[in-house]
């Protein structure tokens, strides 16, 4: 039986790994900024990190955050790992990180960077955005009379319990370095994907493309977080909002 540490273990992506590989039969410790045994903020590292991989043999590192610290956090989950012998340490990435400059997107990069100089085992996986994130921005958008989306742009978003089975699955074997991406089962424009909301939550809004300046949106616009040819995931966006009700909740 593996002992294998989840950071981030009871966000979005991290309980669902937690999860699958508990159902399997590992030994699973789940470290997050509250949980105990295991609370620790990644970000200031300290004994309670020390603490949690003693013993570990993999590392899923799913702990981030767009305020700021991940690359801080890795630094001081590596020393800790390293220190601990962990031999294996898994990383979830976004497709595009290294092509759209995008701040979040240069932070995930420099992150993939420090793990692949760790001296540690490593495997990073990148994927398309989850299916969440388009429902958050459409629910934002979607308070004005009118909806607002920036022209151009599309989208593949991935059922997040796909890639916490993928996770668990590069988790449990051998490190393998940088794997193939994993993208949504389509390729959908922004209005598409506001339609399909709109048409789940019961709503009814006009909705306008604006074209926006930028280079993040010139690189969104290229297609850079997109990964068609790697178009593994089974699950639509249609099916996640039927799935979670209305306003895919």
């Amino acid at each position: 039986m593996t002992t294998i540490l989840v950071t981030g273990g009871t966000g979005t992506l991290g309980r669902l790994v937690a999860e699958r590989l508990r159902a399997e039969g590992h030994e699973v410790r789940v470290l997050s900024r509250h949980s105990q045994p295991y609370a620790v903020d990644l970000r200031e590292g300290g004994g309670a990190l020390d603490t949690a991989v003693e013993g570990v043999d993999t590392v899923v590192h799913c702990a981030t955050t767009q305020r700021g610290g991940d690359e801080e956090a890795a630094a001081h989950l590596i020393e800790a790992a390293r220190t601990a012998g962990v031999s294996h340490l898994v990383y979830i990435s976004i497709v595009g990180v290294d092509v759209v400059p995008l701040g979040y997107y240069r932070t995930k990069l420099a992150v993939e960077r420090v793990v692949q100089e760790s001296g540690l085992g490593w495997t990073i996986l990148r994927t398309t955005q989850f299916h969440d994130l388009p429902v958050m921005l459409f629910r934002s958008l979607a308070k004005l009379p009118v909806m607002l989306l920036p022209a151009g742009i599309g989208d593949q978003p991935i059922e997040v319990a796909e890639v916490a089975v993928r996770l668990a699955e590069l988790a449990v074997g051998a490190p393998a370095g940088r794997v193939e991406d994993m993208g949504g089962p389509e390729v959908r424009t922004l209005r598409e994907l506001a339609h399909a909301y709109l048409r789940a939550t019961g709503r009814r809004r006009p909705i306008v493309s604006v074209p926006l300046p930028g280079k993040a949106v010139r690189g969104f616009r290229a297609g850079g977080h997109l990964a068609p040819e790697r178009a593994v995931g089974k699950g639509t966006f249609e099916e996640y909002l039927a799935a979670r009700g209305a306003d895919g909740r």
